[in-house]
């Protein structure tokens, strides 16, 4: 097998959730551009449906559907769509994600933490289960969580939000395990330091990134199409024998 054929995607029908910008929209794209029709979801669909006619415009194939993967009810709603829509789903990336707290951890309060649960760690469980479930009654697929290198190290002034990624982390391993019967394969990215709008806090804020890059070895900022071709690799056949994996994309971060 070459190298485009390990990496083919041609016929795929994959859902990628927090890509309406960020490292989610530069997922997309790429498993776009190798071949999958992919569903863009996060909370608003006008800035989903962006996404998608670049896509379009760049001669591949996607759909937009608005789902907050805090609601289990909208949960649901997407994987009916899906099913109904297109009668299988190869691919899950599961991305979206909340970090409405920066500060220290005795003063997280419940609205906070409640928020950061119900979708790092409710949130992917259910897409999981409810996508797994669709997965498993075609004859397998593959998942992907966006960790994050925080539920290794925790993030200073990030404690729920490095928490709930050390579960994502967990449950990756949970799900990989008693999934493989059903050949779906389950890994993790755990991206480091990134330039989006959701790390603003922190690659804005000089005192803080130069602390945060003294311990990245490569002393820089990654951007979100760093992220991507991990996740190609991922959902590909490159992967096959591949489950239960959690790949570092963090310049070095983590070697310190």
């Amino acid at each position: 097998m070459n190298a485009s054929e390990l990496f083919n995607l041609t016929g795929k029908v994959a859902l990628v959730t927090g890509a309406s910008r960020g490292i989610g929209e530069s997922i997309a794209k790429l498993l776009a551009q190798n071949g999958a029709h992919v569903i863009i979801s996060s909370r608003k669909l006008d800035d989903c449906q962006k996404v998608v006619d670049t896509i379009i415009e760049q001669g591949g194939s996607a759909q937009a559907i608005a789902c907050h993967i805090g609601d289990l009810t909208q949960i649901k709603s997407i994987f009916s769509d899906i099913a109904q829509q297109h009668g299988k789903l190869d691919i899950l990336v599961n991305n979206a994600a909340a970090n409405p707290y920066y500060g220290h951890i005795l003063d997280t309060d419940l609205d906070a933490f409640q928020k950061t649960v119900d979708v790092n760690i409710r949130g992917y469980f259910f897409m999981s289960t409810i996508g797994g479930k669709l997965m498993k009654k075609q004859g397998g697929g593959a998942i992907v969580n966006v960790a994050s290198v925080n539920g290794v190290i925790p993030g200073e002034q990030q404690g729920i939000y490095s928490i709930t990624k050390a579960a994502v982390i967990s449950m990756t391993k949970a799900f990989a395990k008693e999934c493989a019967p059903f050949n779906i394969r389950v890994n993790a990215l755990l991206p480091g330091a990134t330039d989006t709008k959701f790390a603003s806090a922190l690659v804005k804020n000089p005192q803080i990134l130069s602390h945060v890059m003294a311990h990245v070895p490569m002393n820089r900022v990654a951007e979100p199409d760093e992220m991507a071709g991990t996740v190609l690799y991922l959902v590909s056949n490159a992967s096959s024998y591949t489950t239960g994996t959690c790949i570092n994309v963090d310049g070095g971060y983590l070697l310190a």
